[in-house]
């Protein structure tokens, strides 16, 4: 009786580490991020994007005029204030940030006020870098103790905790180095930066240009990605 008690313990045991490496391969961004093994990441989309490309005009739109005040903005946002993720929609005009301090929703600010310095210092409370990054880990703690985690099965609690345990936020440097190409990258002739998302928390920057598709990069190897993308244009120092 305890050899039978013990083999489905076994097997139990089995089938959920096995759903739990299914669940990280399947996902593009899965729960603990992007695969280590595919630090960059592109998606197909619609295909008529691509076909048309070439054959649509550039215009500048009112977030080119202020670009330089916009980045050096958003840089300081990430760095110094409670915002974790930024959302930049160059032809739309709109800018989507998420706080630590209301984790479950987002705003949308239009990109323009975004480039007033006063206008950040209104919306966004000040918080050092350190201090951001310590409130993330207590966040996270307090779910890892919630009741509701006791509802999800076994290999998403696993999941959740060995990504608790391993996770690193993206660094300063890289945050600084992902800002610094932006220009560049809206300023292309041709298959120009239509928007950007970069998430302090799963270390990662999405990005869509004037094609098909999705770029999905972990920061750590974005500096790489636009050295090989644009090595004669870009200065990512």
């Amino acid at each position: 009786m305890i050899e039978i008690t013990q083999d489905v313990t076994v097997n139990a045991a089995s089938a959920e580490n096995e759903m739990e490496e299914l669940v990280l391969r399947e996902s593009i961004v899965s729960a603990t991020g992007l695969n280590k093994h595919s630090l960059q990441i592109g998606i197909k989309g619609d295909p008529s994007l691509r076909e048309t490309s070439l054959e649509r005009k550039k215009y500048e739109s009112p977030v080119d005029k202020v670009m330089d005040k916009l980045i050096a903005n958003l840089q300081e946002l990430l760095l110094n204030h409670s915002t974790y993720r930024v959302y930049i929609g160059f032809n739309s005009g709109e800018v989507h940030t998420y706080s630590i301090f209301d984790p479950l929703r987002h705003e949308i600010h239009d990109a323009v006020k975004m480039a007033d310095t006063a206008y950040i210092e209104r919306h966004f409370p000040a918080l050092s870098y350190a201090d951001k990054i310590q409130a993330m880990r207590e966040i996270y703690e307090v779910i890892l103790k919630s009741k509701w985690l006791e509802r999800v099965p076994g290999y998403w609690k696993s999941i959740f905790m060995k990504r608790h345990q391993l996770w690193q936020p993206m660094s300063q440097d890289e945050i600084r180095t992902i800002m610094l190409s932006l220009k560049t990258l809206r300023d292309l002739p041709d298959f120009y930066l239509r928007n950007i998302t970069i998430c302090i928390v799963q270390d990662m920057v999405r990005m869509q240009f004037n094609c098909d598709g999705t770029q999905i990069i972990s920061a750590e190897n974005y500096k790489k990605f636009i050295e090989e993308n644009l090595p004669a244009t870009t200065d990512t120092k």
